[in-house]
């Protein structure tokens, strides 16, 4: 499993998250404190607080093509 933190604070940088996560068959949660989504669900993503960055979990060791197609959201 691989963490990563993100940044999803526009409807539009959710929409596209979505769009590109879904792509990939292996399963992917965001995590925002105590609560935890489907990272494919726009429903579970727009429960979290997205003012403050998520963490997504990968449920994959080899994930490096959806790492470079999300890099944008990526925090450092």
């Amino acid at each position: 499993m691989k963490s990563i933190t993100l940044l999803l604070n526009t409807t539009e940088s959710v929409k596209t998250f979505v769009n590109v996560v879904s792509r990939y068959d292996f399963d992917m949660d965001l995590r925002c404190g105590r609560y935890v989504v489907d990272a494919k669900s726009i429903l579970g993503i727009f429960s979290l607080d997205l003012n403050r960055p998520v963490v997504l979990e990968v449920h994959a060791e080899e994930c490096d093509d959806l790492i470079n197609a999300i890099s944008k959201y990526i925090c450092n």
